[in-house]
């Protein structure tokens, strides 16, 4: 007998949807760090990743725990959980100030401090999805990456961070823009490192995902959440009739299909006011809604507040920060241990 996978007739349905999945760096910064230090890296809503290119140091998990970060080895917070990175367990306990940072190699900023030790060089960067945060696929992803783990099953991986070592280290003209091209693309295969090989111990939604005919309607929803999904359209997709489609996708999933389109309507809604800066009438006309009225009602309903909300504090543009500005994502905070700042006041 065939099992489920063997009946697949095309590509995976989560691979397809990955597909769609984008990473766009928004902020960099090289680190240049004397022992004793301590860095905290406040949670954010963009993702944040570490590579460390010269001597590693210990990074503090978004679960509490101490585990040591070794040379060419990076990292990945898909969801940007607070996390440290320190020269020793325990360095970030106190922390003194914030870390003053300098514009250098174009669009990386640059960051030194610490004590009199051993120096530590590494690269930092704050990544944005192009889907919402609360995407199932997101919200599926553990809070740690580590490409120490993965790095056997991504053979593509090594050679790329041997390249960012190499620009990191050589401060060569063009490095900057080498660098951020370097980061996105090492963390978008990190992510999908983690999807072909089965999203770890994911269930719910993953495991609907894989399902070869359920899997399938819903990489067509997320890949184009403002075409006019009906229920018969999405039958249609998955090839069946129209209360066999309704009654297979509420039983996987664990809701109609209709809400399960709202959903993920509203929350790429809320991308394009977020991010995007949309107009609120703008976003209803692309979703197919005949006012803006009833576009905010819907929105709101799913969301928990108006379209408004999300359109009311305008961000500032990247050029309009200073030189010497921390990045947008949240700057760490300096942590250096009492004898350190003792003995340079003294």
């Amino acid at each position: 007998m065939l099992d489920q996978s063997s009946r697949r007739t095309g590509p995976d349905p989560l691979t397809e949807m990955l597909r769609g999945l984008r990473l766009e760096g928004v902020d960099y910064a090289r680190y240049q760090m004397t022992a004793p230090w301590g860095l905290l890296f406040p949670a954010q809503g963009a993702a944040r990743f570490h590579f460390m290119a010269e001597r590693g140091c210990w990074l503090r998990t978004p679960e509490g725990d101490w585990v040591r970060l070794e040379q060419g080895d990076a990292v990945l917070m898909p969801r940007g959980a607070e996390h440290a990175l320190a020269s020793e367990p325990g360095a970030c306990t106190a922390p003194l100030g914030p870390c003053a940072f300098e514009r250098c190699c174009g669009e990386i900023a640059e960051a030194r401090g610490g004590g009199d030790g051993a120096a530590t060089l590494f690269f930092s960067a704050s990544l944005n999805f192009n889907v919402d945060a609360q995407h199932p696929l997101l919200r599926m992803m553990p809070e740690l990456m580590w490409v120490h783990e993965m790095a056997l099953h991504e053979p593509g991986i090594p050679p790329l961070l041997g390249s960012m070592a190499c620009e990191l280290a050589l401060d060569r003209v063009g490095a900057g823009g080498i660098l951020t091209r370097l980061a996105d693309v090492v963390a978008a295969a990190l992510i999908r490192s983690w999807v072909e090989r089965g999203c770890g111990s994911a269930t719910g939604w993953v495991a609907a995902a894989r399902d070869p005919d359920i899997g399938r309607v819903l990489a067509a929803i997320h890949l184009d959440p403002s075409e006019d999904w009906t229920v018969d359209a999405l039958a249609r997709v998955m090839h069946a009739s129209r209360s066999a489609f309704a009654e297979r996708f509420a039983a996987i999933v664990g809701e109609t299909p209709a809400r399960y389109v709202a959903q993920v309507r509203m929350h790429q809604a809320r991308q394009w006011l977020e991010r995007d800066r949309m107009r609120i009438a703008v976003v209803a006309r692309r979703l197919g809604y005949d006012s803006e009225a009833s576009f905010s009602r819907a929105f709101k309903r799913v969301i928990g507040k108006p379209p408004s909300h999300f359109r009311a504090a305008e961000q500032p543009a990247p050029s309009a920060r200073p030189v010497d500005a921390s990045p947008a994502g949240g700057f760490p905070v300096i942590a250096r241990s009492e004898a350190t700042k003792q003995s340079r006041e003294a």
